[in-house]
Formats: structure tokens, C-alpha cells, sequence
């Protein structure tokens, strides 16, 4: 069983950053791909990006970002502290949602229905 905590949300101005953490705890983090997706009121879930599990555990694996967050966002992972990053600059009011990470060992990168562990949601707010 994998707990993530995502913390760092909050409100921003159109044009500013803000930085997502996600902390893991009670499985082996290196070996899973870990996703972010957001959800907006009235929206489906939407993929953000994801990183792969590294071939060395101190390493960073593959990261796919979704178009329309590509080049404005990056994520980032750190084996040695359980946890995973994402950072998020020239946000824009479409980024408004709320922020999940989710831990994977299904292969299954962009879509949801791949993950299983979920954290509870950090909200993001970019105001215009």
C-alpha cells in the first residue's frame, strides 16, 4: 500500500509559478511511474505528466508531459526522499484544477485507469 500527500497548491496570477510536491511512503517509490493529472470543475481527468522509474534507483527514468502543459511545466523525481515534483511556470487561468499524484506499476503512463495509488488533490488556482 502506497500513501502520496501532495502539498504546494494554492493561488496564483496568470503568468507567475508555483511548485507541486508529492510525498510517498509504504512501498518501494523507485519502482513506479509516477503521473500527475488535474481535474477542473465539470471536467473529465486530464493527464499531465509523468515520470518512469529509473533503471538506477538514484536516477530519473522517460518524463512525458501532455501538450498543453508541455514547456511550461517539468517534472522531477528524488528516489532518495520518496517524492516527485512538479513545476509549473507561465500558468495560465486553463490551469486552474485541482492537482493529484498517482504511482503506477502498470506500465500504463497517461492514462488514469493505469494508476493506483492516488493522493487526496492539491488545488491550483491561476487567476487572470
Amino acid at each position: 500500500q502506497v500513501q502520496l500527500v501532495e502539498s504546494g497548491g494554492g493561488l496564483v496570477q496568470t503568468g507567475g509559478s508555483l511548485r507541486l510536491s508529492c510525498a510517498a511512503s509504504g512501498g518501494s517509490f523507485s519502482r513506479y511511474t509516477m503521473g500527475w493529472f488535474r481535474q477542473a470543475p465539470g471536467k473529465e481527468r486530464e493527464f499531465v505528466g509523468a515520470v518512469t522509474p529509473g533503471r538506477i534507483t538514484w536516477n530519473s527514468g522517460n518524463v512525458y508531459y501532455s501538450d498543453s502543459v508541455k514547456g511550461r511545466f517539468t517534472i522531477s523525481r528524488d528516489n532518495a526522499k520518496n517524492t516527485v515534483a512538479l513545476q509549473m511556470n507561465s500558468l495560465k487561468p486553463e490551469d486552474t484544477a485541482v492537482y493529484s499524484c498517482a504511482a503506477s506499476l502498470s506500465g500504463v503512463v497517461r492514462h488514469p485507469d493505469g494508476y493506483t495509488y492516488w493522493g487526496q488533490g492539491t488545488q491550483v488556482t491561476v487567476s487572470s
